[in-house]
C-alpha cells in the first residue's frame, strides 16, 4: 500500500457559541473569503484545505494545522453569537484511498474517496455530536445544580425556592429543549441529504457510531424529569399561594363583620 494511502490526516472539530450572525456570515464568508454556502453550512478554504461552519457556530476542519484553525477562527470570531471563551475542540484521524466501503475504527475515518460533499456529509454527524456534547453538559449542570430539590422535599416536604425561581429554572430547561428540538436540527436528519440521498448512507453510520439518537433520547429524558419536578414543585406553590389568598379573604371578612357588630 502506497504512503498516500496510509498518510494519516488531522481532523478537527471546534465549538464556537450558540449560533453565527447569518447577515454578517453571507457578507464575511460569501463575498468576503469566496466560501461557498450549501443549505446549513459555509465551506471556507484555507490554503486550499475545506473547513465547513454550521449555523449552529461548530467549525469541521478537514486537514488543518493548529495555525491554519487560529487563522480561520480569527477570521470568523466576529460572526459568531454568544462565543465561547474558550472553544472545545475534538480530534479525530481519517485516512483516504481504496478501502472499500467507508468504515470508522478508533476515531479513525476511512474514507474511500477525497471528494468534499462526502467530507460535508460526514460534517454534519461530527457537528451534530459536538452540538449535542454541549447541550449535554448543559443539562447536566442543571441536573447537578438542582439535585437537591428532591431530596430536600422528600425529608421536609418543602422546597426553600421562590416562584420566580422556579419559573428561571422552567425558562432554562424550555430553552435548552426547544434549541434541541426545534432551532439546530439535532433530530432530524440534515436537508442537506434531499439534494444529496447517496450520501446519506456515510453520514448514518457515523452518526451510529457517534451514538446520536441514543444520547439525546437519553438528554431528553434528563430533561423531562426534572421538567415533571419542577412542575410539581410550581403546583405546589400555587396550591399555597391560593390557600393564603384563602386565609386572607377569610380573615378581612372576620374583620369586616367585627367592625360591623362593635
Amino acid at each position: 500500500m502506497s504512503d498516500t494511502v496510509t498518510k494519516d490526516h488531522r481532523l478537527i472539530i471546534s465549538f464556537l457559541g450558540h449560533s453565527i450572525n447569518k447577515e454578517k456570515a453571507d457578507i464575511k464568508l460569501n463575498k468576503q473569503l469566496g466560501a461557498i454556502k450549501i443549505r446549513d453550512a459555509y465551506g471556507v478554504c484555507i490554503n486550499s484545505k475545506q473547513a465547513w461552519l454550521f449555523d449552529y457556530a461548530v467549525l469541521v476542519c478537514w486537514d488543518f494545522n493548529q495555525a491554519e484553525l487560529e487563522q480561520l477562527i480569527a477570521q470568523i470570531d466576529e460572526l459568531i453569537i454568544s462565543p465561547e471563551k474558550r472553544p472545545s475542540i475534538d480530534h479525530y484521524i481519517y485516512r483516504e484511498g481504496e478501502y472499500g466501503d467507508f468504515n470508522i475504527k478508533n476515531d479513525c475515518l476511512f474514507l474511500d474517496n477525497s471528494d468534499d460533499m462526502t467530507k460535508l456529509a460526514l460534517s454534519h454527524a461530527l457537528a451534530q455530536s459536538t452540538k449535542l456534547e454541549f447541550f449535554e453538559e448543559q443539562a447536566q449542570a442543571v441536573i447537578s445544580e438542582n439535585a437537591y430539590l428532591s431530596q430536600l422535599l422528600a425529608q421536609t416536604g418543602k422546597v426553600p425556592l421562590t416562584r420566580k425561581a422556579l419559573a428561571k429554572l422552567r425558562g432554562t430547561l424550555f430553552k435548552t429543549s426547544t434549541d434541541i428540538n426545534l432551532h439546530f436540527n439535532l433530530l432530524d436528519t440534515p436537508e442537506f441529504f434531499w439534494d444529496n440521498p447517496n450520501l446519506e448512507g456515510v453520514y448514518q453510520q457515523l452518526s451510529k457510531y457517534l451514538d446520536l439518537l441514543p444520547r439525546i433520547h437519553i438528554l431528553q429524558k434528563k430533561l423531562d424529569t426534572i421538567h415533571n419536578l419542577v412542575d410539581m414543585l410550581s403546583t405546589e406553590q400555587n396550591h399555597k399561594h391560593s390557600a393564603f389568598l384563602e386565609w386572607v379573604i377569610i380573615i378581612l371578612i372576620a374583620v369586616d363583620i367585627a367592625i360591623y357588630f362593635f
